[in-house]
């Protein structure tokens, strides 16, 4: 267990270690007791964060050519779906006595995903094994084949019989990863709640869809905005990328990708804040949802009395029906989406054209921006 921890919200969360660490780890371990004939029990890692690791080695199966042993993973206090289970490392080595030095080749085994389409940090038929944890992975060996002098061949497969049935849960299908889940891991920790885990994968997604020719899509907070999309727009979801409330760093990288459009989809509960130009909509940093939508009414000629009922309300559905109520919907809304079609073309720059649809489960589509019938009529020829 990895004793180091943060603050955050005032609690205090534990960090943990990647798969990727653990990978690496097992790798090491098992490629000391292949060149030694000893057992490791435990083994140290020093991570790309600067932390080091003692870790745990268990599972451990020594042949002549070969040794297999594995690494539990523990995501600390972090939300992570492989908490807990076994990364598996088999090394074998190939004696090869002309050679000088060690060659080392790294592949997936039972668990770990293979890349099925373009535009992925691996090649098409690859073990989704991202590029930080496979060098991780193959100095780890590297050193302990140096430290024993070994020249030869050494083959390290990664494995995770439980990465089939997990990766269902993941976003691996979308990206065009099958079959498992990935060995990841930028700075081999997992800090406790990061965000940096589902902004990596909104990345990876965009690049994937970038390499394949997609040039407009639409971007989505979640379910909400994704079902809406299918049954009240009929626009196909092959085009749609969820963002979650990372909507500033979504359109950051459609521009980084120099996508052509981007139609940003959502319920009026999230998308209002753009309105103030709040870019991250999740509630921890910021809400003003009421106080975007009271100036909006004001701006639609509503009176300041009206206006501090809408302030004082509880849900944007509430809010909605006191516009109804005082006539003034219709013209708030308009308010509101120049105001958000302010900020996203302000985020967006030159080059990528960019426009939202707002809407609420109980009156449908409540304002589009000016380019947004545009924008929703391409997608949906290219849905057709």
């Amino acid at each position: 267990m990895l004793e180091q921890y943060m603050y955050k919200g005032n609690k205090k969360l534990r960090y943990g270690y990647t798969t990727g660490s653990c990978a690496a780890a097992a790798a090491a371990a098992a490629t000391r007791m292949l060149l030694s004939g000893k057992r490791v029990e435990e083994i140290s890692l020093l991570t790309p964060k600067g932390i080091w690791l003692l870790l745990k080695i268990e599972q451990i199966c020594i042949e002549k050519n070969w040794v297999r042993c594995a690494v539990k993973k523990d995501a600390g206090d972090d939300a992570d779906i492989t908490d807990g289970i076994f990364i598996y490392a088999t090394v074998k080595k190939q004696e090869c006595p002309s050679e000088k030095k060690c060659d080392i080749l790294i592949d997936g085994g039972e668990g770990v995903g293979r890349v099925t389409k373009p535009g992925l940090t691996q090649k098409i038929g690859e073990a989704a094994i991202n590029p930080i944890p496979r060098k991780m992975i193959y100095d780890n060996v590297h050193r302990e084949a140096e430290n024993f002098c070994y020249a030869g061949i050494l083959t390290v497969v990664i494995s995770v019989p439980e990465g089939r049935e997990i990766a269902k849960k993941t976003f691996n299908p979308r990206l065009g990863i099958e079959g498992g889940i990935s060995i990841l891991g930028t700075s081999g920790i997992v800090e406790p709640m990061s965000e940096t885990a589902l902004i990596d994968t909104i990345h990876a997604e965009i690049q994937m869809k970038a390499a394949q020719g997609e040039k407009d899509l639409i971007l989505t907070p979640g379910n909400y905005g994704s079902d809406f999309i299918k049954q009240s727009l009929h626009i196909d979801l092959e085009h749609c990328i969820k963002c979650s409330n990372f909507i500033g760093d979504t359109i950051d990288m459609a521009y980084e990708f120099q996508l052509k459009s981007l139609l940003l989809i959502g319920h009026i509960g999230k998308l209002v804040k753009l309105g103030a130009g709040i870019m991250n909509t999740h509630s921890r940093w910021a809400d003003a949802r009421m106080e975007v939508l009271s100036s909006c009414f004001l701006l639609a000629g509503g009176s300041a009395e009206q206006a501090r009922e809408i302030l004082n309300c509880i849900t944007t559905e509430e809010a909605i029906d006191r516009m109804e109520q005082y006539q003034k919907r219709e013209a708030t809304m308009e308010q509101l989406m120049r105001k958000i079609e302010f900020h996203l073309k302000r985020r967006a720059y030159d080059g990528l054209e960019i426009g939202a649809i707002i809407f609420s489960n109980q009156h449908g589509v409540l304002g589009m921006t000016t380019n947004a019938g545009r924008l929703k009529e391409r997608l949906e020829k290219k849905s057709n």
